[in-house]
């Protein structure tokens, strides 16, 4: 099959592609922004193509790509930083209506919420509006709506692994006595495959959840349970929804403004009407303790494929990697650092690609934490995003309060934006030059005032 995928650097699209490119498909990865989008090892089969198209803008007249038989439909996002994003959601949805049907798609696949609640959170309106509008084509949908999903490096995992590892007793708001289902990333993606032109999904739409409907106080005493920790959760009535995003904000790698979509979602049951989907598509679900049992296997093999913490909502501003890329020549100051290679360049190199997270910053980490520090407390996004994969970096990554402009391993050099709050923009480069038969590491410090 031909298939559009959206949303192409997000958390689930990093997911499916491997999984539909195994089973032969030709896939076409639209991106907003196709300098974050990774060059190497995978993403270099010849059944991946990538297409820049921006849905929030007017499609485009030619579109370099036709007769596509799957169009899905995964772009979102939790973040609140315009006060019209549910307008913006709709924009996108509109727009990506109109370019499925001048392509002639045969079947859209979204993934939305569960919305079976009278009361909804904005977040949750928004999808259920954005499904409204995918159906107002002529183009048949298959909508298939999750609660949280279960995996490494997604955002309700790492918020509760955050939890749970640092906090021995938990005094936590009463919505954690809110029932919620959730659901395994393996099955997730076993239903966006599953449905592939099944003709007896167009037009309908499925709940999908896992086999546990839990509180999220029994979730995180279940994760606290694999992962052998003694833990103690207390509810109280009289923390209010700022205060419980604040709490989170401070104790988790979340962002404020993903902790208050959150916050206001999780008030909200989640709990998915029973359906048969998954017994046609022979799906065997996967319960809520063997989800995270699966995560940190992932975690411990280093095999993250992505994390919620590489999209730009965990940033405490708006980026483009587009906007940054070019550093300032005129009023920029410059701390520049040049040292000669006397040992093995390749080893160097691999270093460089090695930094952040849990290796640190090579010298003065203690300095660098109490920065993270600091700018935590002044609401911007610290250290605790750490990075994805302890070795490999590609452009759009996070690495603690930088965000990857350029990784360029062949040409060794690595570019950071600086995402922690500061009164002006700065960049930190890593380069390797060959100069006299011998090679020269030099550091850049570039910062805009």
């Amino acid at each position: 099959m031909k298939i559009l995928l959206t949303g192409a650097n997000g958390y689930i699209v990093k997911r499916l592609l491997p999984l539909l490119i195994r089973q032969g498909h030709e896939v076409i990865c639209c991106v907003r922004d196709k300098n974050r989008f990774p060059k190497e090892g995978f993403y270099k089969h010849p059944n991946i193509s990538i297409a820049e198209i921006d849905f929030l803008k007017d499609i485009p007249n030619e579109i370099p790509f036709k007769n596509i038989d799957v169009a899905y439909y995964l772009i979102h996002s939790m973040s609140d930083n315009s006060s019209k994003f549910e307008t913006l959601e709709e924009i996108s949805a509109h727009n990506f209506v109109a370019l499925s049907e001048k392509i002639n798609a045969k079947q859209i696949i979204y993934l939305g919420g569960i919305t079976n609640e009278e009361k909804l959170s904005k977040h949750l309106a928004s999808r259920k509006i954005v499904e409204e509008i995918l159906r107002s084509g002529h183009i048949p949908v298959t909508a298939l709506k999750a609660g949280i999903i279960v995996g490494s490096g997604s955002s309700s995992f790492e918020i509760i692994r955050d939890l749970v590892e640092k906090l021995p007793v938990m005094i936590a708001p009463k919505w954690l006595n809110t029932k919620t289902q959730p659901i395994a990333i393996r099955n997730v993606l076993e239903y966006l495959t599953g449905v592939l032109l099944k003709k007896e999904t167009f037009n309908k739409s499925y709940d999908i959840g896992g086999p546990d409907v839990l509180t999220y106080k029994q979730m995180l005493l279940q994760f606290a349970e694999v992962r052998g920790l003694k833990r103690f959760v207390m509810t109280i009535p009289v923390m209010s929804p700022k205060i419980s995003s604040y709490w989170l904000y401070f104790v988790t790698n979340t962002s404020f403004k993903l902790a208050k979509n959150l916050v206001n979602s999780m008030k909200v049951e989640v709990i998915a009407t029973p359906g048969d989907l998954g017994d046609q598509l022979k799906i065997n679900l996967i319960n809520y303790k063997d989800a995270v049992k699966m995560a940190f296997q992932m975690i411990e093999q280093n095999s993250v494929v992505s994390s919620w913490k590489d999209s730009l909502i965990s940033s405490y501003k708006d980026n483009s990697l587009l906007e940054h890329i070019n550093i300032p020549v005129n009023g920029c100051f410059q701390d520049i650092r040049i040292k000669k290679i006397t040992s093995d360049v390749d080893q160097v190199l691999e270093n460089i690609w090695s930094i952040g997270g849990e290796r640190g910053w090579y010298y003065g980490n203690w300095l660098w934490e109490i920065r993270g520090f600091l700018d935590k407390l002044a609401g911007g996004v610290g250290l605790r995003r750490g990075r994805t994969n302890m070795k490999n970096i590609n452009s759009g990554d996070t690495l603690d309060f930088w965000r990857v402009l350029v990784a360029d391993k062949q040409s060794m050099r690595l570019l950071l934006y600086a995402e922690m709050i500061l009164p002006g923009e700065a960049w930190l480069e890593f380069k390797i030059i060959k100069k006299d038969n011998s090679f020269i590491l030099i550091r850049l410090l570039h910062s805009d005032p």
